[in-house]
Protein backbone atom coordinates (compact mmCIF):
# COMPACT_ATOMS: atom_id res chain seq x y z
CA UNK A 1 0.00 0.00 0.00
CA UNK A 2 1.15 3.45 -0.76
CA UNK A 3 1.98 5.67 2.40
CA UNK A 4 -0.68 8.30 2.71
CA UNK A 5 -0.73 11.95 4.69
CA UNK A 6 -4.04 13.82 4.94
CA UNK A 7 -4.44 17.57 5.31
CA UNK A 8 -7.58 19.41 7.23
CA UNK A 9 -8.51 22.37 8.20
CA UNK A 10 -10.03 24.62 10.79
CA UNK A 11 -12.08 25.87 7.93
CA UNK A 12 -12.35 26.50 4.51
CA UNK A 13 -9.33 28.72 2.52
CA UNK A 14 -7.13 27.89 5.53
CA UNK A 15 -4.80 26.90 2.64
CA UNK A 16 -5.59 22.76 2.69
CA UNK A 17 -4.94 22.71 -0.82
CA UNK A 18 -2.32 24.91 -1.44
CA UNK A 19 0.10 22.84 1.86
CA UNK A 20 -1.23 19.66 -0.01
CA UNK A 21 0.31 20.70 -3.55
CA UNK A 22 3.50 21.92 -1.88
CA UNK A 23 3.80 18.72 -0.03
CA UNK A 24 2.64 16.94 -3.69
CA UNK A 25 6.24 18.99 -5.05
CA UNK A 26 8.13 18.50 -2.40
CA UNK A 27 7.51 14.74 -2.05
CA UNK A 28 7.97 14.82 -6.03
CA UNK A 29 11.14 16.63 -6.08
CA UNK A 30 12.41 13.93 -4.03
CA UNK A 31 11.87 11.03 -6.05
CA UNK A 32 8.61 9.70 -5.07
CA UNK A 33 5.69 8.62 -7.16
CA UNK A 34 2.90 11.16 -5.80
CA UNK A 35 -0.65 11.46 -6.37
CA UNK A 36 -3.17 13.72 -4.41
CA UNK A 37 -6.39 12.85 -3.53
CA UNK A 38 -9.93 14.46 -2.26
CA UNK A 39 -12.82 12.54 -2.11
CA UNK A 40 -15.29 15.01 -2.65
CA UNK A 41 -15.02 18.42 -3.70
CA UNK A 42 -17.57 21.17 -3.54
CA UNK A 43 -16.45 24.02 -6.52
CA UNK A 44 -17.42 25.78 -9.36
CA UNK A 45 -14.14 25.75 -10.84
CA UNK A 46 -13.26 22.52 -12.33
CA UNK A 47 -10.94 20.82 -14.60
CA UNK A 48 -11.77 18.62 -17.86
CA UNK A 49 -9.30 15.39 -18.49
CA UNK A 50 -7.89 14.23 -21.20
CA UNK A 51 -11.33 12.20 -21.75
CA UNK A 52 -13.55 14.60 -21.37
CA UNK A 53 -14.26 14.23 -17.20
CA UNK A 54 -15.28 16.77 -15.23
CA UNK A 55 -12.92 17.21 -11.79
CA UNK A 56 -11.82 19.56 -9.25
CA UNK A 57 -9.94 22.33 -10.01
CA UNK A 58 -7.61 22.23 -6.78
CA UNK A 59 -6.41 17.76 -7.44
CA UNK A 60 -5.78 18.88 -11.14
CA UNK A 61 -3.08 21.20 -9.95
CA UNK A 62 -1.99 19.34 -7.51
CA UNK A 63 -1.48 16.40 -9.95
CA UNK A 64 0.72 18.81 -12.20
CA UNK A 65 2.42 19.69 -9.19
CA UNK A 66 3.23 15.97 -9.11
CA UNK A 67 4.53 16.15 -12.59
CA UNK A 68 1.43 13.90 -13.88
CA UNK A 69 -1.33 13.72 -15.57
CA UNK A 70 -4.95 14.52 -13.89
CA UNK A 71 -7.29 11.93 -13.44
CA UNK A 72 -10.58 11.40 -12.18
CA UNK A 73 -9.49 9.14 -9.73
CA UNK A 74 -8.18 12.39 -7.70
CA UNK A 75 -11.29 13.69 -7.01
CA UNK A 76 -14.52 10.73 -7.86
CA UNK A 77 -16.85 13.25 -6.44
CA UNK A 78 -17.21 16.62 -7.67
CA UNK A 79 -20.37 19.12 -6.40
CA UNK A 80 -21.14 22.04 -8.41
CA UNK A 81 -23.53 24.46 -6.48
CA UNK A 82 -26.63 25.22 -8.52
CA UNK A 83 -28.38 27.26 -5.79
CA UNK A 84 -27.81 27.77 -1.81
CA UNK A 85 -29.53 24.09 -1.16
CA UNK A 86 -28.58 21.69 -4.19
CA UNK A 87 -25.79 20.76 -6.62
CA UNK A 88 -25.01 19.28 -9.52
CA UNK A 89 -24.06 15.90 -7.95
CA UNK A 90 -20.37 14.48 -10.26
CA UNK A 91 -19.13 10.81 -9.70
CA UNK A 92 -16.25 9.98 -11.50
CA UNK A 93 -16.37 12.58 -14.08
CA UNK A 94 -19.59 12.14 -15.03
CA UNK A 95 -23.29 14.32 -13.98
CA UNK A 96 -25.44 12.06 -11.70
CA UNK A 97 -27.82 14.16 -10.75
CA UNK A 98 -29.23 16.94 -9.26
CA UNK A 99 -29.72 16.98 -6.07
CA UNK A 100 -30.74 19.04 -2.40
CA UNK A 101 -28.43 18.94 0.11
CA UNK A 102 -30.74 17.19 2.72
CA UNK A 103 -30.98 14.64 0.12
CA UNK A 104 -27.18 14.69 -0.92
CA UNK A 105 -26.15 13.90 2.55
CA UNK A 106 -28.54 10.87 3.40
CA UNK A 107 -27.51 9.40 -0.42
CA UNK A 108 -23.49 10.40 0.39
CA UNK A 109 -22.81 7.17 2.35
CA UNK A 110 -23.68 5.10 -1.11
CA UNK A 111 -20.53 6.42 -2.72
CA UNK A 112 -17.87 5.11 -0.55
CA UNK A 113 -17.42 2.20 -2.69
CA UNK A 114 -16.77 3.87 -6.02
CA UNK A 115 -14.46 6.46 -3.46
CA UNK A 116 -12.63 3.83 -2.41
CA UNK A 117 -12.17 2.00 -5.64
CA UNK A 118 -10.50 5.31 -6.82
CA UNK A 119 -8.15 5.43 -4.04
CA UNK A 120 -7.39 1.66 -4.23
CA UNK A 121 -6.72 2.37 -7.69
CA UNK A 122 -4.29 5.16 -6.89
CA UNK A 123 -2.47 3.17 -4.02
CA UNK A 124 -1.10 0.42 -7.13
CA UNK A 125 0.18 3.14 -9.11
CA UNK A 126 1.43 5.72 -6.75
CA UNK A 127 4.34 5.61 -3.70
CA UNK A 128 2.63 8.57 -1.64
CA UNK A 129 -1.09 10.30 -1.97
CA UNK A 130 -1.52 13.23 -0.33
CA UNK A 131 -5.18 13.34 0.96
CA UNK A 132 -7.28 16.57 1.37
CA UNK A 133 -10.21 17.25 3.61
CA UNK A 134 -12.78 19.49 2.86
CA UNK A 135 -13.88 22.80 5.23
CA UNK A 136 -13.67 21.71 8.56
CA UNK A 137 -13.65 18.44 10.21
CA UNK A 138 -15.19 19.66 13.59
CA UNK A 139 -18.61 20.55 11.63
CA UNK A 140 -20.70 18.65 14.20
CA UNK A 141 -23.77 18.66 12.42
CA UNK A 142 -22.32 16.75 9.11
CA UNK A 143 -19.94 14.40 10.83
CA UNK A 144 -22.52 11.59 10.67
CA UNK A 145 -21.05 9.40 7.54
CA UNK A 146 -18.92 11.97 6.83
CA UNK A 147 -16.63 10.48 3.85
CA UNK A 148 -13.82 13.94 3.11
CA UNK A 149 -12.68 14.43 6.62
CA UNK A 150 -11.98 11.61 9.22
CA UNK A 151 -14.30 9.52 7.35
CA UNK A 152 -12.29 9.37 4.64
CA UNK A 153 -8.53 9.21 7.19
CA UNK A 154 -10.24 6.39 8.83
CA UNK A 155 -10.98 4.58 5.30
CA UNK A 156 -7.52 5.47 3.74
CA UNK A 157 -5.88 4.69 7.64
CA UNK A 158 -4.24 8.38 6.70
CA UNK A 159 -1.96 10.18 9.39
CA UNK A 160 -3.62 13.94 9.53
CA UNK A 161 -2.14 17.44 9.90
CA UNK A 162 -4.19 19.94 10.97
CA UNK A 163 -4.18 23.62 9.32
CA UNK A 164 -4.87 27.25 10.63
CA UNK A 165 -4.71 30.33 8.62
CA UNK A 166 -3.61 33.19 11.38
CA UNK A 167 -3.63 35.65 8.69
CA UNK A 168 -7.70 36.06 9.33
CA UNK A 169 -7.11 35.79 13.46
CA UNK A 170 -7.83 33.36 16.26
CA UNK A 171 -5.92 30.70 14.94
CA UNK A 172 -5.33 29.30 18.53
CA UNK A 173 -9.03 28.82 19.22
CA UNK A 174 -9.64 27.61 15.54
CA UNK A 175 -7.27 25.01 16.16
CA UNK A 176 -7.64 24.20 19.73
CA UNK A 177 -11.49 24.11 19.14
CA UNK A 178 -11.09 22.18 16.15
CA UNK A 179 -9.36 19.29 18.01
CA UNK A 180 -11.85 19.29 21.28
CA UNK A 181 -14.95 19.04 19.10
CA UNK A 182 -13.27 15.63 17.64
CA UNK A 183 -14.06 12.28 19.10
CA UNK A 184 -11.02 10.51 20.84
CA UNK A 185 -10.11 8.63 17.92
CA UNK A 186 -10.75 11.44 15.49
CA UNK A 187 -8.17 13.11 17.71
CA UNK A 188 -5.71 10.13 17.48
CA UNK A 189 -5.65 10.97 13.96
CA UNK A 190 -4.13 14.04 13.93
CA UNK A 191 -0.68 13.64 14.46
CA UNK A 192 0.83 17.74 14.18
CA UNK A 193 -0.92 21.44 13.49
CA UNK A 194 0.44 23.50 10.66
CA UNK A 195 -0.12 27.66 10.94
CA UNK A 196 -0.44 28.95 7.76
CA UNK A 197 0.07 32.58 6.26
CA UNK A 198 2.10 33.71 9.24
CA UNK A 199 3.04 37.67 8.53
CA UNK A 200 5.23 39.54 11.09
CA UNK A 201 8.33 38.20 13.84
CA UNK A 202 8.50 34.28 14.33
CA UNK A 203 9.43 34.99 17.72
CA UNK A 204 6.69 36.48 19.06
CA UNK A 205 4.67 33.33 18.00
CA UNK A 206 6.59 30.94 19.77
CA UNK A 207 5.03 31.55 23.27
CA UNK A 208 1.50 30.67 21.75
CA UNK A 209 2.85 27.73 19.54
CA UNK A 210 4.18 25.90 22.97
CA UNK A 211 0.62 26.87 25.06
CA UNK A 212 -1.11 25.54 21.73
CA UNK A 213 0.60 22.61 21.65
CA UNK A 214 0.37 21.70 25.67
CA UNK A 215 -3.82 22.75 25.21
CA UNK A 216 -3.98 20.36 21.94
CA UNK A 217 -2.07 17.75 22.72
CA UNK A 218 -0.11 17.90 19.20
CA UNK A 219 3.18 18.90 17.94
CA UNK A 220 3.50 22.46 16.05
CA UNK A 221 5.22 20.92 13.01
CA UNK A 222 5.33 24.43 10.97
CA UNK A 223 4.62 27.99 10.63
CA UNK A 224 4.19 28.97 7.18
CA UNK A 225 4.70 32.69 6.11
CA UNK A 226 2.81 34.46 3.98
CA UNK A 227 3.45 34.60 0.52
CA UNK A 228 1.95 36.03 -2.70
CA UNK A 229 2.05 32.97 -5.26
CA UNK A 230 0.55 33.13 -8.45
CA UNK A 231 -1.08 29.15 -8.25
CA UNK A 232 -4.59 28.71 -9.74
CA UNK A 233 -7.23 28.93 -6.61
CA UNK A 234 -10.83 27.10 -6.87
CA UNK A 235 -12.74 28.76 -4.22
CA UNK A 236 -14.90 31.75 -4.69
CA UNK A 237 -13.19 33.18 -1.55
CA UNK A 238 -10.09 33.80 -3.26
CA UNK A 239 -8.10 36.84 -2.88
CA UNK A 240 -7.64 37.89 -6.19
CA UNK A 241 -11.51 37.77 -6.58
CA UNK A 242 -11.67 40.75 -3.97
CA UNK A 243 -8.44 42.17 -4.78
CA UNK A 244 -7.95 41.75 -7.96
CA UNK A 245 -3.99 41.09 -7.20
CA UNK A 246 -1.85 39.24 -10.02
CA UNK A 247 1.61 39.63 -11.05
CA UNK A 248 -0.74 42.53 -13.48
CA UNK A 249 -1.57 44.21 -10.94
CA UNK A 250 1.59 44.47 -8.99
CA UNK A 251 3.24 46.22 -12.65
CA UNK A 252 0.45 48.50 -13.58
CA UNK A 253 2.40 51.85 -14.37
CA UNK A 254 0.29 54.79 -12.48
CA UNK A 255 -0.01 56.86 -15.57
CA UNK A 256 -2.19 54.52 -17.18
CA UNK A 257 0.25 53.18 -20.14
CA UNK A 258 -1.36 49.78 -19.24
CA UNK A 259 -3.98 47.78 -20.32
CA UNK A 260 -7.37 47.78 -17.83
CA UNK A 261 -9.08 44.66 -17.52
CA UNK A 262 -12.19 44.64 -15.71
CA UNK A 263 -14.08 40.98 -14.84
CA UNK A 264 -17.26 40.58 -14.20
CA UNK A 265 -17.36 38.87 -10.35
CA UNK A 266 -20.40 37.12 -10.83
CA UNK A 267 -22.03 35.88 -7.68
CA UNK A 268 -21.97 32.11 -9.26
CA UNK A 269 -18.34 32.68 -10.87
CA UNK A 270 -16.72 29.58 -12.36
CA UNK A 271 -13.69 28.63 -13.87
CA UNK A 272 -12.30 32.26 -12.77
CA UNK A 273 -9.24 30.59 -13.29
CA UNK A 274 -9.21 31.46 -17.34
CA UNK A 275 -8.10 34.94 -16.16
CA UNK A 276 -5.24 33.36 -14.74
CA UNK A 277 -2.90 33.92 -17.62
CA UNK A 278 -3.94 38.06 -17.78
CA UNK A 279 -3.04 38.76 -14.43
CA UNK A 280 0.42 37.38 -14.72
CA UNK A 281 1.08 39.46 -17.81
CA UNK A 282 3.26 42.47 -16.84
CA UNK A 283 1.71 45.77 -17.90
CA UNK A 284 -2.01 44.65 -17.29
CA UNK A 285 -4.44 45.87 -14.84
CA UNK A 286 -6.55 43.16 -14.10
CA UNK A 287 -9.87 43.81 -11.61
CA UNK A 288 -12.95 41.95 -10.37
CA UNK A 289 -16.02 44.39 -10.94
CA UNK A 290 -19.66 43.85 -9.18
CA UNK A 291 -20.36 47.53 -9.87
CA UNK A 292 -21.24 49.26 -12.86
CA UNK A 293 -18.69 52.11 -11.75
CA UNK A 294 -15.87 49.89 -12.15
CA UNK A 295 -16.52 49.34 -15.85
CA UNK A 296 -16.18 52.69 -16.97
CA UNK A 297 -12.13 52.92 -16.92
CA UNK A 298 -11.94 49.35 -18.80
CA UNK A 299 -10.34 49.04 -21.96
CA UNK A 300 -11.65 44.83 -22.19
CA UNK A 301 -14.25 43.64 -20.23
CA UNK A 302 -14.42 39.97 -19.73
CA UNK A 303 -17.58 38.10 -18.47
CA UNK A 304 -16.15 34.83 -17.47
CA UNK A 305 -18.39 31.66 -17.16
CA UNK A 306 -21.08 31.12 -13.96
CA UNK A 307 -22.62 27.97 -13.28
CA UNK A 308 -25.73 29.66 -13.46
CA UNK A 309 -26.13 31.83 -16.43
CA UNK A 310 -30.31 32.63 -16.13
CA UNK A 311 -29.43 33.77 -12.39
CA UNK A 312 -26.52 35.54 -12.94
CA UNK A 313 -27.90 37.65 -16.12
CA UNK A 314 -30.67 38.46 -13.70
CA UNK A 315 -28.35 39.69 -11.32
CA UNK A 316 -26.51 41.48 -13.86
CA UNK A 317 -29.53 43.24 -15.18
CA UNK A 318 -30.71 44.18 -11.25
CA UNK A 319 -27.50 45.74 -10.36
CA UNK A 320 -27.24 47.87 -13.38
CA UNK A 321 -23.74 45.92 -15.05
CA UNK A 322 -26.21 44.89 -17.77
CA UNK A 323 -27.11 48.34 -18.62
CA UNK A 324 -22.89 49.30 -18.46
CA UNK A 325 -22.06 46.61 -20.15
CA UNK A 326 -23.60 47.56 -23.25
CA UNK A 327 -22.89 51.51 -22.58
CA UNK A 328 -19.27 50.52 -22.92
CA UNK A 329 -20.04 48.09 -25.79
CA UNK A 330 -21.59 51.02 -28.04
CA UNK A 331 -18.22 53.05 -26.81
CA UNK A 332 -16.09 50.60 -28.18
CA UNK A 333 -14.45 48.95 -25.56
CA UNK A 334 -13.09 45.47 -26.26
CA UNK A 335 -16.12 42.98 -24.33
CA UNK A 336 -15.17 39.41 -24.31
CA UNK A 337 -17.56 36.96 -23.06
CA UNK A 338 -16.65 32.93 -22.12
CA UNK A 339 -18.99 30.01 -21.47
CA UNK A 340 -21.92 31.43 -19.63
CA UNK A 341 -20.83 35.01 -19.89
CA UNK A 342 -20.75 33.88 -23.96
CA UNK A 343 -24.04 33.11 -23.60
CA UNK A 344 -25.33 36.52 -22.01
CA UNK A 345 -23.77 38.60 -24.51
CA UNK A 346 -26.22 36.88 -26.93
CA UNK A 347 -29.93 37.79 -28.08
CA UNK A 348 -31.79 34.90 -26.71
CA UNK A 349 -31.82 32.08 -24.07
CA UNK A 350 -33.94 29.48 -24.35
CA UNK A 351 -34.44 25.84 -21.48
CA UNK A 352 -36.94 23.66 -22.89
CA UNK A 353 -35.80 21.05 -20.32
CA UNK A 354 -35.40 23.23 -17.51
CA UNK A 355 -31.73 22.89 -16.76
CA UNK A 356 -31.48 26.08 -15.37
CA UNK A 357 -35.26 26.67 -14.85
CA UNK A 358 -35.48 24.02 -12.64
CA UNK A 359 -33.63 26.18 -9.62
CA UNK A 360 -34.04 29.64 -10.81
CA UNK A 361 -38.02 30.21 -10.38
CA UNK A 362 -38.23 33.71 -12.30
CA UNK A 363 -38.89 34.16 -16.08
CA UNK A 364 -35.44 33.35 -17.95
CA UNK A 365 -34.20 37.04 -18.32
CA UNK A 366 -33.11 38.61 -21.79
CA UNK A 367 -29.44 38.49 -22.84
CA UNK A 368 -27.40 41.59 -23.59
CA UNK A 369 -28.24 41.44 -27.17
CA UNK A 370 -24.61 42.20 -27.95
CA UNK A 371 -24.00 39.27 -30.69
CA UNK A 372 -26.81 37.32 -32.70
CA UNK A 373 -26.41 34.55 -30.96
CA UNK A 374 -29.44 31.64 -29.72
CA UNK A 375 -28.60 29.81 -26.86
CA UNK A 376 -30.62 26.20 -25.85
CA UNK A 377 -29.71 24.64 -22.96
CA UNK A 378 -29.44 20.71 -23.51
CA UNK A 379 -30.16 18.09 -20.67
CA UNK A 380 -26.40 16.77 -21.49
CA UNK A 381 -23.46 18.15 -21.25
CA UNK A 382 -20.64 18.94 -23.53
CA UNK A 383 -17.22 18.07 -22.14
CA UNK A 384 -13.76 18.23 -23.74
CA UNK A 385 -10.10 19.21 -24.30
CA UNK A 386 -10.30 20.72 -27.78
CA UNK A 387 -8.03 22.87 -30.64
CA UNK A 388 -9.13 25.13 -33.09
CA UNK A 389 -8.09 27.68 -35.74
CA UNK A 390 -9.04 31.35 -35.53
CA UNK A 391 -11.08 32.32 -38.44
CA UNK A 392 -10.31 35.50 -40.92
CA UNK A 393 -11.96 38.24 -38.57
CA UNK A 394 -11.78 42.40 -39.35
CA UNK A 395 -10.68 45.51 -37.26
CA UNK A 396 -10.29 45.76 -34.14
CA UNK A 397 -9.29 41.87 -33.87
CA UNK A 398 -7.57 41.19 -37.31
CA UNK A 399 -4.03 40.08 -35.48
CA UNK A 400 -6.72 37.17 -33.69
CA UNK A 401 -6.85 35.77 -37.43
CA UNK A 402 -5.35 32.27 -38.12
CA UNK A 403 -4.16 31.63 -34.57
CA UNK A 404 -4.15 27.87 -33.41
CA UNK A 405 -5.69 27.69 -29.72
CA UNK A 406 -6.21 24.96 -27.60
CA UNK A 407 -8.61 25.17 -24.29
CA UNK A 408 -11.57 22.89 -23.12
CA UNK A 409 -15.26 23.54 -23.23
CA UNK A 410 -17.61 22.56 -20.22
CA UNK A 411 -20.85 23.80 -20.97
CA UNK A 412 -24.81 22.81 -21.15
CA UNK A 413 -26.13 25.12 -23.82
CA UNK A 414 -25.73 25.19 -27.45
CA UNK A 415 -25.38 28.22 -29.36
CA UNK A 416 -25.40 29.45 -32.78
CA UNK A 417 -24.77 32.74 -35.00
CA UNK A 418 -28.55 33.43 -36.04
CA UNK A 419 -29.15 32.85 -40.03
CA UNK A 420 -28.60 36.03 -41.97
CA UNK A 421 -26.35 37.41 -39.62
CA UNK A 422 -23.29 34.92 -40.46
CA UNK A 423 -21.48 37.32 -42.73
CA UNK A 424 -22.04 40.33 -40.86
CA UNK A 425 -20.90 38.54 -36.79
CA UNK A 426 -18.37 35.60 -38.11
CA UNK A 427 -17.35 32.58 -35.78
CA UNK A 428 -14.45 32.84 -33.63
CA UNK A 429 -12.98 29.51 -34.09
CA UNK A 430 -13.23 26.30 -36.43
CA UNK A 431 -13.06 23.28 -34.38
CA UNK A 432 -11.93 20.18 -36.78
CA UNK A 433 -13.75 16.99 -35.99
CA UNK A 434 -12.12 13.95 -36.54
CA UNK A 435 -8.43 13.63 -34.77
CA UNK A 436 -8.66 16.51 -32.77
CA UNK A 437 -9.56 16.11 -29.22
CA UNK A 438 -7.24 13.50 -27.42
CA UNK A 439 -10.22 11.27 -26.96
CA UNK A 440 -12.51 11.85 -28.61
CA UNK A 441 -14.54 8.93 -28.67
CA UNK A 442 -14.90 9.37 -25.15
CA UNK A 443 -16.12 13.19 -25.61
CA UNK A 444 -19.52 13.80 -24.15
CA UNK A 445 -21.63 15.38 -26.84
CA UNK A 446 -19.07 15.40 -29.03
CA UNK A 447 -19.41 14.89 -33.04
CA UNK A 448 -16.72 13.92 -35.61
CA UNK A 449 -17.43 16.46 -38.39
CA UNK A 450 -15.69 19.95 -38.04
CA UNK A 451 -17.76 22.79 -36.56
CA UNK A 452 -17.34 26.63 -35.58
CA UNK A 453 -17.44 28.45 -31.96
CA UNK A 454 -18.18 31.43 -30.68
CA UNK A 455 -19.06 34.38 -32.68
CA UNK A 456 -17.35 37.90 -33.18
CA UNK A 457 -18.90 40.93 -33.76
CA UNK A 458 -17.63 44.74 -33.91
CA UNK A 459 -15.54 44.99 -30.53
CA UNK A 460 -17.65 41.76 -28.84
CA UNK A 461 -16.57 38.49 -29.05
CA UNK A 462 -17.48 35.64 -27.47
CA UNK A 463 -16.49 31.84 -26.64
CA UNK A 464 -17.11 28.63 -25.02
CA UNK A 465 -13.41 27.68 -24.90
CA UNK A 466 -11.91 27.74 -21.18
CA UNK A 467 -8.24 28.15 -21.35
CA UNK A 468 -8.17 30.45 -24.53
CA UNK A 469 -5.85 33.17 -22.26
CA UNK A 470 -3.42 30.82 -21.77
CA UNK A 471 -2.59 30.92 -25.47
CA UNK A 472 0.09 33.28 -25.47
CA UNK A 473 0.23 34.38 -29.02
CA UNK A 474 -3.89 34.68 -28.83
CA UNK A 475 -3.83 36.63 -25.90
CA UNK A 476 -1.15 38.76 -27.34
CA UNK A 477 -3.16 39.81 -30.15
CA UNK A 478 -5.94 40.73 -28.21
CA UNK A 479 -3.88 42.77 -25.86
CA UNK A 480 -2.14 44.85 -28.80
CA UNK A 481 -5.51 45.26 -30.21
CA UNK A 482 -6.77 47.15 -26.85
CA UNK A 483 -3.06 49.01 -27.13
CA UNK A 484 -3.44 50.42 -30.57
CA UNK A 485 -6.75 51.37 -29.31
CA UNK A 486 -5.48 53.37 -26.45
CA UNK A 487 -2.03 54.51 -28.60
CA UNK A 488 -0.11 52.45 -26.49
CA UNK A 489 2.64 50.21 -28.00
CA UNK A 490 1.71 46.72 -28.28
CA UNK A 491 4.90 45.30 -27.94
CA UNK A 492 5.04 46.70 -24.45
CA UNK A 493 3.89 43.28 -23.01
CA UNK A 494 5.42 40.18 -21.77
CA UNK A 495 3.80 37.52 -21.75
CA UNK A 496 5.09 34.77 -19.74
CA UNK A 497 5.32 30.83 -21.17
CA UNK A 498 2.39 29.62 -18.72
CA UNK A 499 3.56 26.34 -18.33
CA UNK A 500 7.32 27.00 -17.93
CA UNK A 501 5.40 30.37 -15.10
CA UNK A 502 3.24 27.32 -13.42
CA UNK A 503 6.42 25.01 -12.92
CA UNK A 504 8.52 27.97 -11.53
CA UNK A 505 5.83 28.79 -9.36
CA UNK A 506 5.14 25.18 -7.85
CA UNK A 507 8.84 25.10 -7.35
CA UNK A 508 8.74 28.39 -5.18
CA UNK A 509 5.76 26.57 -3.44
CA UNK A 510 7.48 23.23 -2.73
CA UNK A 511 10.86 25.40 -1.29
CA UNK A 512 8.67 28.02 1.25
CA UNK A 513 6.51 24.09 2.50
CA UNK A 514 10.51 23.02 3.12
CA UNK A 515 12.02 26.15 5.03
CA UNK A 516 9.01 26.22 7.00
CA UNK A 517 7.49 22.64 7.55
CA UNK A 518 9.42 20.12 10.11
CA UNK A 519 9.72 17.36 6.47
CA UNK A 520 11.57 14.62 8.48
CA UNK A 521 8.79 14.77 10.88
CA UNK A 522 6.22 14.35 8.17
CA UNK A 523 8.39 11.53 6.75
CA UNK A 524 8.43 9.83 10.14
CA UNK A 525 4.23 10.27 10.45
CA UNK A 526 4.09 8.69 7.09
CA UNK A 527 6.34 6.07 8.08
CA UNK A 528 9.05 5.95 5.28
CA UNK A 529 12.23 6.69 4.74
CA UNK A 530 13.40 10.13 3.57
CA UNK A 531 14.66 9.41 0.31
Amino acid sequence: MAACIMIQGTMSNAGKSLIAAGLCRVFAQDGYRVAPFKSQNMALNSYVTEEGLEMGRAQAVQAEACGIVPSVKMNPVLLKPTTDMGSQVIVNGRVRANMKAADYFRHKKELIPEIMAAYRSLEEEYEIIVLEGAGSPAEINLKEDDIVNMGMAELAGAPVLLVGDIDRGGVFAQLAGTVMLLEKKEQERICGMIINKFRGDLSILQPGLRMIEEICGKPVIGVVPYEKLDIDEEDSLAERLVSGGGAGEETARPDREYIDIAVIRFPRISNFTDISALESTEGVRVHYADRPSQLREADIIILPGTKSTAADLAWLRKTGMAAEIVRQARASVLIFGICGGYQMLGSEISDPHGVESESFSEELPAPLGLLPVTTCFQEQKVLGQTEGIVGKLEEPFGGLSGIAVTGYEIHMGRSRIECGRQEECRPLLTISGEGNRKKEKDRIGAGKEPFEDGCVCGNVIGTYFHGIFDNREFTGALLAAAARKKGLDPRSFRLPDRKAYRQQQYDRLAGLIRGSLDMEEIYRIMGIQRR
